[in-house]
């Protein structure tokens, strides 16, 4: 009889465990706003400070450029589309693509990023808009880590900063 108890009470137990965690998954809105970025960041922090871009291992994917054109007015970088090397954030890799207009950081998208969790989706989810805008603001991968984001961030600067190097 106390064997039958045991089972009921540990099976009500999962399945109580099992809604509560059901109901924290949270809600995507807008996905798709997650893989572009805008040329006019409308942040307000402050990117001056550096930061450490060791995340620790590293892919050894291999970084392409498409549409190298040089740049004529001295600016720091050359025109074209520059994709960064796989960069491994812990909970899953991080790759980026880097579009140089002008000679200038003009967008930054996602190629790569976690998203194998439901955690992992609601934190990049708010943290990319950041580290893209911040990029294009700051004009290098000298940029401030998101707290609460620390791994997707030190990959998202490894992977720009090797864009950048090709740029």
């Amino acid at each position: 009889m106390k064997k039958y108890f045991l089972i009921i009470a540990i099976s009500g137990v999962f399945v109580i465990y099992s809604a509560g965690i059901r109901h924290q998954t949270p809600v995507i809105k807008r996905p798709a706003a997650l893989f572009s970025s805008s040329s006019s960041p409308s942040t307000t922090t402050s990117s001056t400070s550096g930061s450490s871009t060791g995340s620790g291992a590293s892919s050894s994917s291999s970084s392409s450029n498409t549409s190298s054109t040089s740049s004529t007015n001295g600016n720091q970088y050359k025109n074209g589309t520059y994709t960064g090397s796989v960069a491994d954030a812990y909970y899953g890799n991080v790759q980026v693509s880097v579009t140089i207009s002008g000679g200038q950081i003009t967008a930054v998208k996602f190629l790569q990023y976690p998203n194998t969790h439901s955690t992992s989706v609601y934190i990049n989810q708010q943290a990319m808009p950041y580290l893209q805008q911040e990029a294009i603001k700051a004009q290098s991968g000298n940029i401030q880590l998101i707290s609460g984001a620390t791994f997707t961030s030190q990959a998202f600067i490894q992977s720009l900063n090797s864009a950048l190097s090709q740029a």
